[in-house]
Parts: C-alpha cells; structure tokens; sequence
C-alpha cells in the first residue's frame, strides 16, 4: 500500500461570506472537516497543496489531513468530500474534508477505466459506455483509483453488466438493477438513436 499523502489545515474562528472572499484573495481556501459523530470544525487550507492534493486523491481516495486540536497535532484519516470552484477561474473556493475510520466500511463513486480494444469495434462497431463511475463499499484504505474493465471479448450488440464486473479485493459495487456499465453498438443503431432523438430548441 502506497504511503498515504498528508494535508495540512487550521481551525478558523473567523466565518461569513466577507471573511471566506478576503481569504480567498490571500490564496486560502475556507472549508469544513466533519467526523462520524457529527462534529464540525471550520478551517482553512492553502490554495496550491489543496490543489495538489485534489488532483492526486479525488473525492474518493483517503489522506492524512494534519490539524491543531486542543494544542494537539493530530492526524486524521480524511476524504474531499466535497470541494466548489469559482467558475471563471476553475480554482477551489470551499472544500468540505470527511473524517473516516479506517476499520469502518465506506460508499464512494470510482471511476471506471476500459483497458483493451472491443472486437466488436474492429467489426464497424461503436463502444457506449453507459457509467462514467461505480459505486462501491469498502473499507477506506482499499478504495481503488479506479475500476479497470476489460472490454477485449465485447462484440456487437453486447452489453457488460455491473453483476460481470470484477471488482478488486474488499470491494464490492453497489446495485438494486442490474444495470449495462459498457457495450459495443452497432452504427446504424447509433444513427437511428440520433435520428429518432427531438430537435433542441
């Protein structure tokens, strides 16, 4: 297991929209941490690591978010549970952090990644994939980066189904239907879908 990444935060005492935009233009981002039992601590976390951080972990991997409590250093197992950004700028503007137990089981969405070339695809046909991510339950350490699908054996007309997809061990996806992840159509399917699709206004 890869070593966990940390990030450091402060406690903010200092709230409000007016207090959140002045530290925005020092390059500070506000946010929230919340544990299990409820408890919410406001903070604050510099722009760059935050940024970093979220493009290594996403919203699904778990890091060490380090914080002063109680004139205490502290290491909390944590996930960007939620982060916005300024839409002109595409640059963090709150983050919510999601303290986890590491014993404990969690639901996260993993994105999925296709590995392989179809034959239905060297036949003329076209890959759909119908989920960009998976759902999943597992223990926070064992979140993978990501679901690898194999979709080498796919021909035309055939749909791989989430109960088909192998998950990695301590993982297992989330489903009432047993609903098509990826498939290989046919073209001329695919043209009439459009066709058959209403004009936007």
């Amino acid at each position: 297991m890869a070593e966990l990444m940390t990030l450091s935060v402060r406690p903010r005492a200092e709230k409000g929209k007016g207090t959140c935009r002045r530290m925005l233009t020092k390059d500070l981002v506000p946010g929230v941490y919340y544990n299990q039992k409820g408890v919410n601590i406001p903070v604050v976390v510099d722009m760059l690591p935050l940024t970093k951080l979220h493009r290594k972990v996403g919203s699904s991997r778990v890091f060490h978010l380090q914080m002063d409590l109680d004139g205490k250093s502290e290491s909390l197992p944590s996930l960007i549970w939620d982060m916005q950004f300024d839409p002109m700028k595409s640059t963090p503007i709150h983050v919510d952090f999601y303290g986890v137990d590491l014993e404990r089981e969690i639901k996260v969405d993993v994105r999925v990644v296709l590995e392989g070339k179809a034959k239905g695809i060297i036949l003329g046909g076209l890959l759909e994939i119908f989920r960009e991510t998976l759902e999943v339950i597992c223990k926070p350490l064992d979140v993978p980066e990501s679901i690898v699908i194999d979709v080498t054996e796919l021909e035309i007309g055939v749909n791989l189904h989430i109960d088909e997809i192998k998950m990695p061990a301590g993982v297992r996806a989330v489903f009432d239907d047993n609903f098509a992840v990826v498939g290989v159509v046919a073209q001329e399917a695919e043209e009439e879908a459009k066709t058959a699709e209403p004009a936007k206004k």
